[in-house]
């Protein structure tokens, strides 16, 4: 018998989790750790809220997590409920599938500034994440400026563009839905350090911002490089572009009509961040110019106003004790995923934040292969048998996936009208819930 203990029960958790049981059939027994008491990671709190297609792959993951030989074991922190020796004496392999919830940090002067944020904060906010749910961003002024040019810069500049009505559906935590639809922003900056050539952005996400109901996008025309310039481009980026000519064809009249207005800022790279009382109040921008794919500055500065700033400029894994850390890359040290004798990576962990969610499908079967190739002998293990004598030995209040279905029902029970479901935005009512 395999024993595999996966830390991290987001997409590439549970990838890797049905590629051991695919592997290994009955012969394995497969941990899956998270520390919060509810599964699913960035699908519970990294996706947009408005993007409830995307939250549908769930329910693969609720498939493998009700499999006989996967277990969740909610609740946990690796690394202070239980240490890394310890799930390695007692496990064959430990996979980390934590993925990369903290920010990579701005580095600018002012970013210590009030309501300033970065995008795991912000997103975790208006998403309920326990660790980010009291961040109370204050939305009374007029101008917002977002720094990234990729989806979650889009997602960001959406969510605060958005009137009530076009939250139904969706499973924007209360807090949030009342703060937004509350808010005086009437400009939203998109600020990108390159050009449209450049942009991370795919079509669907950004068509999105066609259709809003108050807003409207604003591309100046001069941005744009030549149209025949285009034909070089893959078919998504060129779809992308396409679009922001779309909006750089949009007639001042209709800017007009709609009281929100989303600018995209090419060719601007954010410089400091300036302030007053404690609290941002103004963005400096040096004007860049790409050379080779790279953004070159231009010594011309300007100052734009900014009452809110979030940054959407990447992420990094958190390092645990005792596994190799790449401080430089903001992931685990690791060959192809493997990190030391019995310890593995896969997904963001691993390669950093980029792909999207099904790239981790084959992450996760690669890993296990790997796992496979390396479980040569020894010793057996004790697995979760082991575990759970710790954890009765500690007094580790374990939430299982079948306590986590009554914490869900009781988020669906708790929905407004049209909503799935109304988060708990904090451990204890979680793990109340699951008491019911």
């Amino acid at each position: 018998m395999r024993h595999i203990a996966i830390v991290g029960s987001g997409p590439a958790g549970y990838y890797t989790a049905e590629a051991a049981v695919k592997k290994w059939g009955d012969d394995v027994r497969v941990d899956v750790f998270d520390r919060l008491p509810v599964p699913y990671g960035l699908i519970r709190t990294g996706v947009a809220p408005d993007h409830q297609s995307i939250k549908g792959v769930s329910r693969r993951y609720e498939k493998v997590a009700l499999s006989d030989n996967v277990r969740f074991v909610g609740n946990v922190a690796v690394g202070s409920d239980v240490t890394v020796d310890e799930l390695k004496d007692l496990y064959d392999a430990v996979i980390f599938a934590t993925g990369a919830p903290n920010d990579r940090e701005l580095g600018l002067p002012g970013d210590e500034l009030g309501n300033v944020f970065g995008s795991a904060a912000f997103v975790g906010w208006y998403n309920g994440h326990p660790q980010f749910a009291k961040l109370d961003p204050d939305l009374s002024g007029k101008h917002a400026v977002v720094i990234g040019m990729g989806n979650v810069a889009l997602d960001v500049a959406r969510i605060l563009s958005k009137e009530r009505c076009e939250f139904d559906g969706s499973d924007i935590v209360h807090h949030a839905l009342e703060a937004l639809c509350a808010s005086k922003i009437h400009t939203v900056t998109i600020l990108g350090r390159r050009g449209p050539h450049q942009i991370m952005m795919t079509p669907k996400e950004l068509g999105e911002l066609m259709h809003l109901n108050k807003a409207s996008p604003r591309v100046e025309s001069a941005d744009l490089p030549p149209l025949d310039d285009d034909a070089i481009l893959e078919p998504g980026l060129r779809k992308s572009v396409t679009l922001l000519r779309d909006f750089a064809a949009i007639p001042e009249s209709i800017h007009g009509e709609k009281p929100i207005t989303i600018e995209f800022d090419f060719f601007a790279s954010p410089a400091a961040l300036h302030g007053r009382d404690g609290k941002v109040v103004e963005i400096e921008v040096e004007r860049t110019r790409v050379e080779a794919g790279r953004a070159i500055g231009m010594g011309e500065t300007y100052r734009m106003p900014a009452d809110l700033v979030v940054s959407c400029i990447g992420y990094r894994s958190s390092p645990i004790e005792g596994v190799p850390f790449d401080e430089r890359a903001g992931r685990f040290a690791n060959d192809e995923g493997r990190i030391l004798p019995g310890l593995y990576c896969v997904g963001w962990a691993k390669r950093g934040p980029s792909g999207t969610i099904g790239t981790n499908r084959p992450d996760g079967y690669s890993v296990v292969d790997l796992v496979d190739e390396d479980l040569v002998g020894g010793a057996p293990k004790r697995g979760r048998a082991g575990f759970d004598e710790l954890a009765a030995a500690r007094g580790i209040d374990v939430v299982t996936f079948r306590d986590w279905q009554k914490i869900e029902e009781a988020e669906e029970a708790a929905a407004r009208a049209g909503a799935p479901r109304e988060k708990f935005t904090d451990v204890a009512s979680m793990i109340a819930a699951r008491r019911t």
